[in-house]
């Protein structure tokens, strides 16, 4: 019994000391009984059969059991308590110290507003922004859902961060756009010479927005070489409407979240680019420019690609939902400017959705003009150089365009000027002179032998040699198709580094002239006993392309007839085996490429003359353009009228065979004429 009690009284730490000293000193069996039946809750029943106890053994025996009985409740009750405090999360367990310090702190006069004042700037703020009706509503919501959590919380700074988004983003904030045509004309013409189509193309967007404010911003896509002016004509762009201009560089970019953001449910989790550009800029009708969108990636991440098709589509766009917004953002009002170098890797969907506009490469009388007009005072400024200390002549920037740089832009050009500019600051600083002047005899001593030499027309064209004019991202080019027959070879041989459809050209041109042979009164003979070799000198540089069909057709014209081809004409095309001649592109840089070369007549495809009209008219004046559709029209206007050597005797066999046949035939007949044109 004593044991019992002892267990008991341990258990139970709260009981008055002075009942435990009872409890122990008590020495009478019965007595005890008595007293722990009154403090122990028996009922009824136990304590009549503690009083109807005949003896002391019945007795003790009823206190014993019910004793037993009470201790084994307070091991569960205690077994019960200590898994569930066991259970009990670290998050509970700071609540409750929290609570605990924030009642120390409001007692000792420390209490700053905590979680409570941060959740009420939230509230200002929320009610001060300008924020649709559903996106409100939803704020409101995990507004109220911060307020029920501890800081400490993982869901606490992620709502916190969300709802400061949705604060800050421009909802239904725009910039007033200046619809002035008159002054936006001349900051355009002021910062970028030439361009009049997109220089129409923007006035035309200005006045559709003054007669209608409503209307959608257009989706514009500047394809052209490097360094025309792309990235800087957008940003004229901007200077012109009156908005902010953010840039977006996608080159490189292959994962979906990069503009579409992340779920907050990811650690880290943030909004796409889109997203982050309209908080930067403040407002949602940005001129937003997606640079080098013909070099996006994808892999197991996604297709940004694909995620433009929204951002891209006024018909989709007004809804965007970023993926860690979720919610409804108009992107109408965004001026979408893309540029890329090249169109073909730009998937057919997405280039469906934009406006495409063209920026060729410039033309010599060009790259002067913006030379003199821009380049040369900006490197001027930039090395220290004051207005009027150095003086480059007109006939040096057309030497440094022609021999030290070759592209389609003028970006190199702008680095050249900017060496020239360097040599002369030295000179200046060194107290050599005062002010500089440099003509076209003093760049080799300036910048060294020239790089690059002008292409220039063969005077002598062999039977067999072609001119063709090729397209490359630094401007156009001339090509020379050489062709020669292979005495008792067959087939044809392609060398010069040509890609795939090059050489599919080069075998449609020998098939067709061979299946239309008394066509153009040549032997089969000459197609059956001799092979063909056909090369493209360069070859360290890949050509491919349907464009050099014409000019392979014209060579191998020309070597089986013996007519030279005009040494005055280049030529482009595509060529089907039913002797159509298809247009092509990049017609502009062709067209330059052979003014530059010196050539002053080019046929082209018929249906690529609407093409014509971007060229400079000084060009244009001293070109002779001719159009062809058919084949045979191709051949007439590139092949001399005379025979410059006889052709390549055939096989002998098939000579004896020939003549045979004739001798056979009646004299009335016609003898047939062997190898001459038309």
């Amino acid at each position: 019994m004593q044991a019992l009690v002892q267990r008991a009284l341990a258990m139970l730490p709260e009981i008055p000391s002075e009942v435990r000293t009872a409890v122990l000193s008590a020495t009478d069996p019965v007595q005890l009984s008595y007293f722990l039946g009154s403090i122990l809750n028996l009922g009824v029943e136990q304590e009549q059969q503690m009083l109807e106890a005949d003896t002391v053994d019945d007795l003790l025996q009823i206190a014993y059991g019910r004793l037993a009985h009470e201790i084994d409740i307070m091991e569960l009750r205690t077994k019960i308590a200590a898994e569930a405090q066991g259970e009990m999360t670290k998050a509970q367990r700071d609540y409750f110290l929290r609570q605990q310090m924030k009642a120390i702190q409001k007692e000792l006069g420390d209490d700053e507003g905590g979680e409570e004042a941060e959740a009420e700037m939230l509230r200002e703020r929320l009610g001060a922004a300008d924020l649709p009706e559903e996106v409100r509503k939803e704020a409101d919501r995990e507004l109220r859902r911060l307020e029920r959590l501890p800081q400490a919380a993982p869901d606490y700074h992620v709502i916190r961060t969300w709802l400061e988004y949705i604060i800050e983003l421009p909802w239904n904030r725009s910039s007033e756009d200046k619809l002035d045509l008159a002054e936006a004309r001349r900051v355009l013409d002021e910062d970028h010479y030439g361009l009049e189509d997109i220089k129409e193309r923007i006035l035309e967007f200005l006045a559709v927005v003054k007669l209608r404010r409503d209307s959608k911003s257009p989706i514009l896509c500047f394809v052209g070489p490097p360094g025309v002016g792309k990235t800087s004509l957008g940003m004229s762009v901007a200077h012109a409407l009156g908005r902010q201009f953010e840039r977006l560089s996608l080159g490189g970019v292959r994962d979906e979240a990069e503009l579409r953001g992340h779920r907050r449910t990811y650690i880290g989790a943030m909004p796409g680019r889109i997203i982050q550009a309209l908080r930067r800029a403040g407002v949602n009708n940005p001129v937003m420019m997606l640079d080098e969108i013909d070099k996006l990636g994808n892999d197991f991440r996604g297709d940004p690609a694909s995620a433009l098709l929204e951002i891209l589509d006024p018909q989709q766009n007004h809804t965007f939902r970023d993926h860690y917004l979720d919610l409804p953002f108009d992107l109408s009002k965004v001026f979408f400017i893309a540029t890329a170098n090249q169109l073909a890797p730009i998937p057919g969907p997405l280039r469906d959705r934009m406006e495409i506009v063209g920026l060729a490469g410039y033309s010599d009388q060009e790259k002067l003009h913006i030379a003199r007009r821009y380049l040369v005072p900006r490197q001027t400024r930039e090395n220290g150089l004051s207005e009027g200390q150095l003086e480059i002549t007109d006939a040096a920037l057309s030497l440094i365009s022609a021999r030290y740089t070759r592209e389609a832009g003028v970006r190199q050009l702008e680095r050249t000027v900017g060496r020239v500019a360097r040599k002369a600051a030295l000179r200046i600083a060194e107290g050599e002179a005062e002010r500089i002047r440099v003509d076209d005899g003093d760049l080799k001593e300036l910048l060294g032998a020239p790089r690059f030499y002008p292409e220039e027309a063969r005077k002598e064209m062999p039977t067999g040699v072609a001119t063709g004019m090729a397209w490359t991202e630094t401007g156009g080019q001339l090509l020379f198709i050489e062709a020669t027959l292979l005495p008792g070879s067959s087939g044809l041989q392609l060398t010069g580094q040509l890609g795939e459809v090059m050489q599919e050209s080069a075998r449609a041109a020998r098939s067709y002239l061979w299946s239309h042979a008394s066509e153009f009164g040549l032997e089969p003979q000459l197609f059956k006993n001799y092979g063909v070799h056909v090369h493209v000198p360069a070859g360290a540089i890949p050509k491919d392309g349907p464009s050099a069909g014409v000019a392979i057709t014209s060579a191998f014209a020309s070597l089986m007839t013996g007519r030279r081809v005009r040494n005055d004409t280049a030529m482009t095309g595509e060529i089907t085996l039913s002797g159509l001649v298809f247009p092509v592109g990049g017609i502009k840089e062709k067209v330059l490429a052979a003014h530059r070369a010196g050539l002053r007549r080019v046929v082209l495809p018929a249906r690529n003359e609407p093409d014509t009209e971007d060229i400079p008219e000084d060009v244009r004046k001293e070109l002779e353009m001719v159009y062809v559709s058919r084949i045979g029209e191709a051949l007439d206007q590139t092949l001399e009228k005379l025979v410059a050597q006889p052709p390549p005797p055939a096989d002998p066999q098939a000579e004896e065979a020939r003549a045979a046949q004739q001798h056979k035939q009646p004299a009335s007949e016609p003898e047939p004429v062997r190898a001459k044109g038309r």
